[in-house]
């Protein structure tokens, strides 16, 4: 089973449709997702047509140990993949779970004991570097960045890079950098191609082909609560994320560490 955090301190950068739509192309490849919710905004249940008076357990939960994944996990929609979803709850969480003492290792624990034959497993990460995303990358053994096209964006990835390395050093050595998906990507726009050009420079490989477009389709089907994979298959954003699955599938079998 491989866990990949999907992971950027910078909000709006297509974190939580990235997790949605990767998740929903590699469960149409035959393969059995769980997409955790780790989000207070809980954004990718919403988008999976998951209400909120249908969020009985949560990852909330899971983390303060008052239930265990395979109890809260939920059923979506799209064949193969669940959801463990995420209430409002979480914005409490960083607060509480200062009180556990290996609080950074909740997560990876509770997975450790799910009894789920899942062959990956997807976390939507809050836009910020505390705890959750922490506890997201402990348990991870691949990070996946979406990396909007504009300047701050480069800023942020190496505030990112930084936190990573120092996550290997402390708490999981074997977590490794999958790659770098450049979303929002409008060609119409020189800083789009700009900062493309100087991520591929710094990072070269780990940077995925494949680009996420801008694309209203993208942005209208989490008000539907369905993937843009099946609210539009045919539109430019679909087809992107179909690729991107492509390239994360081919990278799974050797992913490869990178020097923050």
């Amino acid at each position: 089973m491989t866990c990949i955090a999907v992971a950027n301190q910078k909000g709006g950068v297509g974190k939580t449709t990235s997790a949605i739509n990767l998740g929903t192309a590699l469960a149409a490849t035959g393969k059995r997702v769980l997409l955790i919710d780790l989000d207070p905004q809980g954004n990718a249940s919403t988008g999976l047509g998951i209400g909120h008076n249908q969020r009985q357990q949560s990852s909330y939960h899971v983390l303060l140990g008052e239930a265990e994944v395979d109890d809260a996990v939920m059923q979506t929609k799209v064949p193969r993949l669940d959801l463990l979803p995420a209430t409002q709850d979480l914005s409490g969480a960083e607060i509480e779970l200062v009180e556990f003492e290996a609080r950074t290792h909740r997560l990876d624990h509770a997975i450790a004991r799910s009894t789920g034959t899942w062959d990956i497993i997807l976390i939507d990460c809050p836009p910020s570097l505390g705890l959750l995303t922490i506890n997201a990358m402990v348990a991870a053994n691949a990070l996946l960045v979406p990396l909007q096209c504009e300047f701050f964006a480069l800023e942020g990835l190496s505030q990112l890079l930084t936190t990573v390395e120092r996550i290997r050093e402390r708490f999981n050595p074997g977590l490794a950098i999958l790659g770098v998906a450049l979303t929002m990507y409008d060609r119409r726009n020189r800083l789009t191609d700009q900062v493309s050009a100087d991520v591929r420079a710094v990072l070269g490989q780990v940077v995925f082909e494949t680009v996420i477009p801008r694309n209203v389709r993208l942005s209208e089907a989490p008000s539907h609560g369905l993937p843009a994979l099946i609210y539009d298959y045919r539109c430019s954003g679909s087809q992107a994320y179909i690729d991107l699955a492509r390239e994360l599938i081919q990278r799974l079998p050797q992913q490869t560490a990178v020097a923050a």
